[in-house]
């Protein structure tokens, strides 16, 4: 018998008070768990969007990331493959390959589990909008324009190879 062991040494419990929530390129994230809280074996974020939310092409250098569909359809894009991943369903992408979503449906909820944690999670943060537990913004700052967003990225280790796919 195969026995694991992590790196987590205590139980970790938050709650929608405890957890942050930003808006980040348009749609509601919240943090599920950030990689401090799991001593960064992973990040867990819950994304929430209408049509048309999306990502710009990228690739994470150092971790996968793996859609699961709560509510709604996505469309996935990764090498030439392009993939509408509905409700249920699991999208799991490797890390150091070009990829992108967009919705399509009239809204989405999904999660994106980042193995290891600590750089998509840290990107969020830092260029996101504090929103309250409600989902309201209550800071008003501009979103970064596609430079900076580029500059910021590529210091947690995600580098911006493309433009946002159209939904």
């Amino acid at each position: 018998m195969t026995s694991l062991s992590g790196n987590i040494a205590a139980p970790i419990l938050t709650d929608p008070g405890t957890q942050s929530a930003v808006n980040f390129l348009g749609g509601l994230v919240r943090m599920r768990a950030r990689a401090a809280d799991t001593a960064g074996a992973y990040a867990l974020l819950e994304h929430q969007g209408e049509r048309g939310y999306m990502s710009p092409l990228h690739v994470h250098e150092s971790d996968e990331e793996t859609f699961l569909v709560l509510e709604g359809t996505l469309r996935v894009e990764f090498g030439d493959e392009v993939h509408s991943v509905g409700e249920g369903a699991l999208a799991l992408l490797p890390r150091r390959q070009a990829h992108g979503f967009v919705v399509t449906s009239p809204h989405a909820r999904f999660l994106t589990l980042h193995t290891p944690g600590g750089g998509f999670d840290a990107f969020v943060a830092e260029i996101g909008i504090p929103v309250d537990p409600d989902g309201h913004v209550h800071e008003v700052g501009a979103a970064p324009g596609p430079e900076e967003l580029t500059r910021i990225a590529a210091s947690h280790g995600i580098q911006i190879v493309g433009p946002p796919l159209l939904p």
